[in-house]
């Protein structure tokens, strides 16, 4: 049985996510069109739509695995991790999936997760770094939050939003170089020229960025959200969040900034601030939380726990 939650609170802070993810995309679009029109008109924003429109009918096609591929990811049995894979089919089926996402480990010592793919064919992969250091009801609370990415369509979202952001830098690009190779004709014919149009254009393309990051953190907000309404213990994610947060920076903040953390400029974050969400997290609870999975660290199988093949850097930035 799920543990009560502070379900007023949980549902308010989803609306306000939700007209938010609804008000950056309809800007994100909005840029797109005001670029269209400068470059071309009407017709320039009807074939940005058209080319938007035909690059999210084929993104979703992308088979999860050739993203797994390029991380070196090997797919985990259930025989191996039994614990581990009853905590995601509990998770997904509370989430009202089709089936439980295929789970894969990442040779790297990072501290992550991810998933990958659409809500018929998924994939959720976890790193060595996170399999070693969180326990079980917290690698549930982080398989929450990705199962609630794949069930919101987090991934067609974010897809959407880069395709957009991809057009909108297209568009400024060619707008720019149109208005330089017309620039003396204008001067020399006495034009006058909409320096406040040329500056949208030129800057379109960092506040389309800057709005795709700052969906990137509403949506994110509301995985956290949803995982604590799928596992009834927000507890659990809150504990990861802050182990992640005491990770990161790792060596450098040892050498160059001990006991401070590495700042992060907030507009240019992917991801909330942690302390933010672990507030967050923790205002939902109502009384005291059932741990309905166990508190125990997870023991990776032998075949991912060889002693010579613990992951290492590679130049090309990926972990082996």
């Amino acid at each position: 049985m799920i543990s009560p939650l502070n379900e007023r609170e949980r549902l308010r802070h989803k609306r306000r996510n939700r007209i938010q993810s609804l008000l950056l995309i309809g800007g994100m679009g909005a840029l797109l069109a005001a670029c269209g029109w400068i470059v071309a008109g009407g017709e320039a924003v009807a074939w940005a739509l058209f080319a938007g429109g035909i690059s999210l009918l084929f993104t979703p096609y992308v088979s999860p695995w050739l993203t797994l591929r390029m991380y070196g990811a090997l797919p985990i049995r259930p025989h191996e991790m039994p614990t581990l894979f009853q905590a995601l089919a509990l998770i997904s089926d509370r989430a009202g999936l089709s089936q439980p996402p295929a789970l894969f480990y990442v040779p790297s010592r990072m501290m992550t997760a991810f998933a990958t793919g659409t809500q018929s064919e998924a994939a959720i992969a976890v790193t060595d770094g996170l399999l070693r250091h969180l326990t079980l009801r917290e690698l549930a609370g982080v398989l929450a939050h990705e199962v609630s990415h794949i069930r919101n369509n987090d991934l067609w979202i974010m897809t959407l939003a880069d395709v957009i952001n991809r057009v909108t830098a297209a568009m400024s690009l060619a707008g720019v170089i149109l208005l330089l190779a017309s620039l003396p004709v204008l001067l020399v014919e006495g034009n006058a020229v909409l320096w406040l149009l040329v500056i949208l254009l030129v800057f379109a393309p960092t506040l389309a960025s800057l709005l795709q990051l700052a969906l990137s953190r509403t949506r994110e907000y509301d995985a956290d959200l949803d995982a604590a309404g799928l596992t009834g213990d927000p507890l659990g994610l809150a504990s990861a969040l802050a182990k992640l947060e005491r990770y990161e920076g790792g060596l450098l903040e040892t050498l160059f900034l001990p006991g401070r953390r590495i700042p992060h400029p907030s507009l240019l974050r992917t991801h909330p601030d942690t302390r933010k969400r672990i507030e967050r997290l923790l205002a939902l609870r109502v009384g005291p939380t059932e741990q309905e999975f166990d508190p125990s660290p997870v023991i990776l199988p032998s075949r991912l726990d060889p002693p010579h093949r613990r992951p290492h850097w590679h130049p090309t930035g990926l972990w082996y």
